[in-house]
This record gives C-alpha cells, sequence and structure tokens, in this order.
C-alpha cells in the first residue's frame, strides 16, 4: 500500500497490451486510484487528434496527472507510480536496484520485442506461421530460456520478493501461448507466471482463454 497521499490519476491504454497492463496492475497493487481510458489500437486510437494531444507519440500506455503532467512508457509508469508511494515494489538495496532495472531494460529489448509481437502477429492480425517472421519465434525461445535459467533458481526474478521486474515480464510471458509458444518446455517460468498472477490478484491467462 502507499506510504504517501497519491493524486489520482487517468491511464490511457488498449486492454489487449500486455505493456499496457503493467502500470494499471502497479496501480491496482498498490492502491493508487485511477480512471482508466479505452484506447483500441487496432481502431486507430493512438492516431486520432484527441489522443495526439496527449502523447503525440502515438502509443499507449500514457499516464496524466490533473495538473497537466503525462508520462508515457510502461516501465518508466511502474517506475514512477512505486517510487512515489513508496514500495518495496523496488529493491531498497543499489545493487537489487540496478539488476531490476537490468530486467526491465532487458524486458523491452530481447523479450517483448519478439514475444509480444509474435502473438500481435498471429493472434489479432490472424497472420498463417508462413507470414510471421521466424526469427521471432527463435527470438522468443532465447528469451524464456533465459527466464528459466534464473527461475530454476529463484522464485522471483530478482530478489526473494516481487519487484517490478516480474510484472513486466509477466505481462507479455503469460500470454505467450498466443503467439505460439509452449510454456510447458519451460516449466520454471510457468510456475512464476501463476506465482506472479497469484500476486497481482489477476486470473491465469489460461482459465481467461478457455
Amino acid at each position: 500500500m502507499p506510504t504517501r497521499e497519491i493524486t489520482r490519476l487517468t491511464l490511457y491504454g488498449d486492454s489487449i497490451s500486455g505493456n499496457c497492463q503493467k502500470p494499471k496492475w502497479t496501480a491496482d497493487l498498490l492502491g493508487i486510484p485511477f480512471d482508466w481510458v479505452e484506447v483500441d489500437i487496432l481502431k486507430g486510437g493512438t492516431q486520432t487528434e484527441d489522443f495526439l494531444a496527449v502523447n503525440p507519440v502515438g502509443q499507449v500506455p500514457v499516464a496524466r496527472w490533473p495538473d497537466g503532467r503525462t508520462l508515457a512508457q510502461s516501465n518508466a509508469i511502474m517506475l514512477y507510480l512505486a517510487e512515489e508511494a513508496g514500495s518495496d515494489l523496488i529493491p531498497e538495496d543499489s545493487f537489487r536496484r540496478a539488476q531490476m532495472m537490468s530486467w526491465l531494460f532487458w524486458e523491452q529489448y530481447s523479450h517483448e520485442t519478439a514475444i509480444a509481437v509474435r502473438r500481435f502477429h498471429k493472434h489479432y492480425l490472424k497472420k498463417s506461421e508462413d507470414e510471421i517472421d521466424p526469427n521471432l519465434m527463435a527470438k522468443g525461445r532465447r528469451a524464456l530460456g533465459v527466464m528459466e535459467m534464473q527461475l530454476t533458481f529463484t522464485d522471483w526474478i530478482v530478489g526473494d520478493q516481487m519487484t517490478l521486474a516480474d510484472i513486466a515480464l509477466v505481462a507479455y510471458t503469460r500470454l505467450a501461448h498466443e503467439g505460439g509458444f509452449d510454456l510447458t518446455e519451460f516449466p520454471a517460468v510457468e510456475r512464476w507466471v501463476s506465482r506472479t498472477e497469484a500476486a497481482l490478484g489477476i486470473p491465469h491467462a489460461r482459465e481467461v482463454a478457455a
């Protein structure tokens, strides 16, 4: 729970996006009040005049405060919310904190760019396997393999408790099956997904799909 009073904010996002769910889950977990504005990516919602006035880059998620401040990029929003709330989602130890940051950068560069992208092409654009870049499967499996090595020895990505690194990485990992990835090949990752979903109080992705 927050240690300081937090001003109610507005979160703009598309519910199908793992990146958009990250700050939402963080705010929910920390008890931070917010209003959710649904922005349909598939229908061009991020390119409308009204939305571009909020974020000229034309991407979600975006957080906006009553004083007019806005902040884009999922991991940046999570970091700000957790820091302002004084949350232990950010480790106090400086090295652990740096490790968490390292995983956040890795998630956006090496994980999301394969698993989320392949999911989008397969699940939402309905492309056939022949139409999807084969490198995405190989890159995504490598990313899951890196996580498997870590989670074979630890319950959480960094340290002995959940951090923002877990929230960031679970967003698309829990939906990897929609991109054609088989998480049963990565049992430590599969167990961690269930553990993190339970900690966040969100339903298991497989159960929702069923």
